[in-house]
């Protein structure tokens, strides 16, 4: 039965994505993260920054899987059915696939028809980075780093988790990938306060993000791109990066697409000197977000069709 659930979870979610009046699950721990912060973020001490984080973190990821565990123990006990129903939706709400797959497609659009202005603000919906000076082909680029990390972040991690502890863990691990955008940076503002939400999204991250990055390779195959420079590169420049688990899924992509991604970039306003991650065998171009779209979401649908097989092997 939890085949079937994971399989139309994931359908729901290419097919609806995340509709605006929805009350979405990320949009509350947002506010809840927004609520805490303004509570616990008074004391700039570096040893008091950092507990008061590690205590918005705990708190928030706490709330946010209990909220998912009452739900369904609730739920199941009105009706078998409507436990099943409660564990689809959350399931599905969890997942990112259409969302990434819609944002990058505006940025290809206002990029096709020159509006680099409004391609910047579509790429920064999904790009934690600075993105006001950016140029068409840094935009290009861009999009193309946050398709490979979001394949990860919104698409298989938490399936990774769906298919480890249901839904209670995939919102668990939703609300410490929200908690790493929000206040993981390492900024003057957020060095001490948000080290706990970074380090615990590099922990969770960790396994999930290999996955991806062979799945990325595996697609690359299946697409008849890259492959070999898929895998290669990964191995070879993922661990160049500041992320133990970006570079990862980016050189992959880099890879499998004979592109050169990474470099220096700006996070509010503070410079990072990220390192280069493959190797530029191709010109930039547009078709570099379509293809990298086609890799997420075949990436997607392996680790649907892994998790499924498990399931029924279990």
């Amino acid at each position: 039965m939890e085949s079937l659930s994971i399989i139309l979870a994931y359908s729901l979610d290419l097919t609806f994505g995340d509709p605006k009046w929805l009350p979405h699950p990320v949009k509350i721990m947002g506010d809840l993260i927004n609520f805490l912060e303004a509570k616990l973020r008074t004391d700039c001490r570096k040893k008091i920054s950092r507990i008061k984080g590690a205590i918005l973190a705990l708190v928030v990821v706490g709330i946010s899987g209990l909220s998912a565990y009452l739900i369904l123990t609730f739920m199941r006990k009105i009706n078998p059915i409507a436990g099943t129903f409660a564990w689809i939706f959350l399931a599905y709400t969890s997942l990112a696939t259409k969302g990434l797959f819609l944002h990058a497609r505006k940025v290809v659009r206002e990029v096709t028809a020159k509006n680099i202005c409004a391609a910047r603000k579509q790429l920064s919906r999904i790009a934690g980075r600075d993105t006001e000076r950016l140029s068409e082909g840094e935009v290009v680029k861009a999009t193309v780093e946050s398709i490979a990390e979001n394949t990860n972040d919104g698409i298989i991690a938490p399936l990774f988790y769906l298919m480890l502890g249901g839904p209670t863990l995939a919102i668990a691990y939703k609300a410490i990938n929200t908690l790493d955008s929000m206040v993981g940076y390492k900024s003057k503002k957020y060095i001490h306060f948000g080290w706990f939400s970074a380090k615990l999204d590099d922990l969770v991250n960790f396994l999930p993000a290999r996955i991806t990055g062979l799945f990325i390779a595996a697609s690359s195959f299946i697409l008849k791109k890259n492959f070999k420079d898929s895998f290669k590169i990964m191995f070879r420049d993922g661990r160049k990066h500041p992320s133990p688990n970006s570079g990862i899924c980016e050189a992959a992509m880099a890879g499998a697409l004979g592109i050169k991604l990474g470099g220096p970039s700006t996070y509010q306003g503070k410079l990072s000197r990220k390192p280069y991650l493959g190797d530029m065998k191709r010109v930039t171009a547009i078709s570099f977000i379509n293809e990298a779209l086609t890799i997420s979401f075949v990436s997607s649908v392996l680790m649907v069709s892994m998790g499924v097989i498990l399931k029924w092997l279990m």
